[in-house]
């Protein structure tokens, strides 16, 4: 194993009942946890919930509200690199993943960030092109390689395997690449000298 493997947060966006995101980022964090340069950390929005008003002088936050900040905070700024994991609602994304990025603005600069997506004929692109504006405004770097699963609700098996395996287990491989380089170079980068929003 590297000295110091990549530490990539894989966040799963939805909240919803009956929602298939656990499913997809179970599938990509196996795929992740192979390779030796990577430290993989599972973050799941529906343990993280925060409220829609962010904190201000006249409105602190709630003590459940600050240490749901201040553990998921912790989490993100360790990261450096994250995978969404997100489906596509109305032609866009999560609001519960919107809320996360609304409350957090440090902890994402000047790291990239990877989408695996799902949904119906679109596979859930709408929603990361959405995301990548949101990102951009984040100053985090969004790579070119996704993973999209276009009606993904009939291809994944009872152990949570898509089909045909050996597309998305390429998908994810090249995405996974792709980030790690983008990772370690602006982890380099963060280093010699640290970025400034």
């Amino acid at each position: 194993m590297p000295d110091h493997p990549i530490r990539l947060a894989v966040i799963i966006a939805s909240v919803r009942a009956g929602r298939l995101g656990p499913t997809v980022a179970d599938w990509l964090v196996g795929r992740a946890s192979e390779r030796p340069d990577l430290a993989v950390d599972r973050i799941d929005l529906l343990d993280h919930p925060l409220p829609l008003a962010l904190p201000s002088p006249e409105h602190p936050p709630s003590a459940e509200a600050a240490e749901v900040r201040a553990r998921l905070g912790a989490r993100l700024a360790a990261a450096d690199a994250f995978i969404v994991v997100t489906p596509e609602y109305n032609h866009s994304f999560p609001a519960p993943l919107k809320n996360v990025l609304d409350w957090f603005l440090d902890e994402w600069a000047a790291k990239p960030v990877g989408f695996v997506s799902y949904g119906g004929l679109a596979g859930g692109l709408r929603a990361v092109e959405h995301l990548r504006q949101v990102f951009a405004e984040l100053h985090a770097v969004t790579v070119r390689e996704t993973v999209s699963f276009h009606n993904a609700w009939t291809r994944f098996d009872e152990r949570g395997v898509p089909a045909p395996a050996g597309e998305a287990e390429a998908a994810a491989k090249a995405l996974l690449d792709q980030l790690c380089w983008w990772a370690e170079a602006l982890r380099t980068a963060r280093a010699v000298r640290p970025y400034r929003r």
